[in-house]
C-alpha cells in the first residue's frame, strides 16, 4: 500500500486537506494525483461540509509534475491506446476538486507550479502569501498546458493574461495574482491557510444547500464551453509526448541547461 500523502482534518462544516509528501519539492507523481482525486471524491457526497480548504507544505505548495516519477516514465512507453488512459489522471484530478459540492479554498505558500496550477484553478478560491509565485512552464519543457486547465484560467483571468501564464510561461506573484483575479486573497508568509480558513469560517456559517446551488450555477455560466474548448489537450499532450521537443524539454530540465527547440 502506497504512503499517504494526504492529511484530512473536519471541524464542524468545514474540512481541511494538506498534500505532504515530505520533501521540498512535493512533486505530483502519479500517485499523488490518485490521492488527490480520491479526497475529492469523499467529499462529492457530504451535505455536512460546506467548506474544503486545500493547502501544501508550508514552504510549497508543489514544484508540479514529478518528472522523476518512475510510474510516470513507463507510462510514457506505453502504447497510445493504453497512454491515454494514464493520462487521464491529471484531468480527472482537477474535474474531481471542481465538482465538489462545498466551497474549495486553496491556500498556497511558496511556489505553485505546473499541475499545482491547473489544481489551484479548479477550486473555487485562492489564498496566496506574499511570497508565492503561480508559475506554468509546461511550454517551456516541450509541451501543452492541459488537464483542462486553459478554460479555467481564461474564465478568471481572460484571454490575454491566460496567454502570458500559459503560452509565455511568465512566474506572476502574489500580488499579480491578486490584481488580475487569479488570487482571492493575499496573506503575509505563513498566514494562506489561516486566511483561508477565513472563507471557510464565511461559508460554514451561511445555509449550506443555498450555498451549494450559487456555486454551481456560477461554475455553469462561468465554464458551460469548458468541455468544448478543453476537451482536446489530453490529446494534445499525448502527441506532444512523442516529439523531440518534448524529450529536450524534459532532458535539459533534468540536465540544468538551456533547452534547444526545433519545433518537431
Amino acid at each position: 500500500m502506497a504512503d499517504s500523502f494526504i492529511k484530512t482534518t473536519i471541524d464542524g462544516r468545514t474540512a481541511t486537506v494538506r498534500f505532504d509528501r515530505g520533501d521540498k519539492a512535493n512533486a505530483l507523481s502519479a500517485e499523488a494525483l490518485r490521492q488527490l482525486t480520491e479526497t475529492a471524491r469523499s467529499f462529492h457526497a457530504r451535505p455536512d461540509i460546506s467548506a474544503v480548504v486545500l493547502t501544501g507544505q508550508a514552504k510549497n505548495f508543489t514544484l508540479g509534475a514529478d518528472l522523476k516519477d518512475p510510474e510516470r516514465g513507463e507510462m510514457r512507453k506505453q502504447r497510445l491506446s493504453q497512454r491515454r488512459v494514464s493520462l487521464r489522471l491529471g484531468p480527472e484530478m482537477c474535474e474531481a476538486w471542481e465538482k465538489v459540492d462545498a466551497l474549495t479554498i486553496m491556500a498556497i505558500e511558496g511556489w505553485c507550479v505546473g499541475g499545482g496550477a491547473a489544481l489551484a484553478v479548479a477550486c473555487d478560491l485562492r489564498v496566496m502569501a506574499k511570497s508565492a509565485t503561480v508559475y506554468v512552464p509546461e511550454v517551456e519543457r516541450g509541451m501543452n498546458m492541459s488537464w483542462g486547465s486553459i478554460p479555467r484560467m481564461t474564465a478568471l483571468v481572460g484571454p490575454a493574461r491566460a496567454k502570458r501564464l500559459a503560452a509565455l510561461c511568465e512566474k506572476v506573484d502574489a500580488a499579480t495574482a491578486l490584481a488580475w483575479g487569479l488570487a482571492d486573497a493575499v496573506a503575509e508568509d505563513g498566514s494562506a491557510l489561516a486566511r483561508a480558513m477565513e472563507f471557510a469560517k464565511a461559508a460554514a456559517e451561511l445555509p449550506p444547500t443555498a450555498l451549494k446551488m450559487v456555486k454551481q450555477d456560477v461554475n455553469v455560466a462561468a465554464l458551460g464551453l469548458s468541455r468544448a474548448t478543453g476537451h482536446r489537450d489530453l490529446e494534445a499532450f499525448a502527441l506532444m509526448e512523442g516529439s523531440e521537443d518534448f524529450a529536450e524539454g524534459v532532458s535539459s530540465f533534468l540536465e540544468g541547461r538551456k533547452p534547444k527547440f526545433t519545433g518537431d
